[in-house]
């Protein structure tokens, strides 16, 4: 009998890890997706900044760490710093110019682990008309089936990026120095295995 289930058991174990061992597709929940920006504010502080619409999918393979197919969406305009009259500043030409330029892109055809819950992924973040490469360091928190809900499976991933703003042609207050160049990323998501 402890045999039997013994055996019954390293075949369920071998049988889960076969369930997610081959290429598949993760969507990000829009539930649990935020992509946050901080920037300095005259040496003073940093100016803390979020996107609201975010969409976003990619190929994993969970054995091999493989992963390609990376496209996500932001919805330039659901940009929030918590001041009305400061985010009527950031959607107007200074700075992201969403009337003309409604939408950031970030795409990449795959990553480099750098350990068995960490790497890089490096693509073309493409905002105001202009495309220009970006790395993300990653970091996969859980990889399980969900608790409740939906109850797929579901990676957890905390991410982070630094860009030079001006590099995209945004250069309201870089010289003088009143707004910083450099962005600090921070991306927390849950994707969720699509069948």
């Amino acid at each position: 009998m402890r045999i039997l289930t013994a055996a019954t058991t390293a075949a369920l174990s071998f049988a889960a890890t076969s369930l997610h061992a081959a290429p598949a597709q993760y969507s990000l929940d829009p539930d649990h997706t935020l992509v946050a920006f901080t920037v300095d504010h005259i040496g003073y502080a940093r100016v803390l900044g979020v996107f609201a619409e975010v969409s976003g999918s990619f190929m994993y393979d969970m054995e091999t760490q493989e992963l390609s197919d990376v496209a996500v969406t932001i919805g330039a305009a659901s940009v929030d710093t918590f001041h009305d009259a400061r985010d009527g500043h950031v959607n107007a030409a200074d700075f992201l110019d969403t009337g003309s330029f409604p939408q950031i892109t970030f795409t990449a055809s795959e990553g480099a682990p750098a350990g068995e819950t960490t790497g890089t992924v490096t693509g073309d973040l493409s905002m105001l008309g202009q495309s220009h490469p970006v790395t993300l360091d990653v970091t996969l928190n859980k990889a399980a089936d969900y608790p409740f809900g939906h109850k797929k499976f579901t990676l957890g991933l905390s991410i982070t990026a630094e860009i030079m703003r001006s590099q995209w042609g945004m250069m309201y207050a870089v010289e003088n120095g009143l707004v910083g160049d450099a962005v600090s990323i921070m991306i927390e998501t849950e994707a969720i295995q699509m069948e």
